[in-house]
């Protein structure tokens, strides 16, 4: 993984220039930059949370699905990227990754804080949704 962001960063450097880019390396972008999948691990296929429903119910179908993992918290915390997409995901890429790794917080309390950060955006998340369907109708 490391390889393919590095020829993904030189690709970016291309075309806006290295000035353009700050920040773009493999420990800046990932939440738990040191933490590697056991080996011949295959992530479940997640349930997908788009912003729209219970975070809570998410988070709790997440780790049911997180049975080969054993207990390492810094695994299910690098996998959870995985189970979001649309504007979730957008939001969660945007935040600052050294703001959400504390390397003595478990899987729950990180959980619990996402969840707490998840609902104070979900009624903005609804909102855009509502406006975009009205735009199409």
């Amino acid at each position: 993984m490391a390889e393919e962001l590095k020829k993904l960063t030189s690709r970016v450097q291309g075309v806006e220039g290295v000035k353009g880019i700050q920040g773009l390396n493999y420990e800046d972008l990932c939440i738990q930059p040191d933490v590697e999948l056991p080996k011949g691990y295959k992530p479940p296929k997640f349930e997908m949370f788009d912003g729209i429903g219970d975070p809570k119910v998410h988070l709790r179908t997440y780790c049911d699905k997180l049975v080969g993992v054993g207990r390492d918290e810094r695994i299910r915390m690098k996998l959870f990227i995985r189970s979001l997409t649309g504007d979730a995901l957008s939001w969660y890429i945007s935040q600052n990754p050294k703001k959400w790794k504390k390397p003595t917080e478990t899987f729950c309390e990180y959980a619990t804080r996402w969840r707490s950060e998840a609902a104070k955006v979900k009624p903005a998340l609804e909102e855009e949704q509502m406006n975009k369907f009205f735009v199409r109708a």
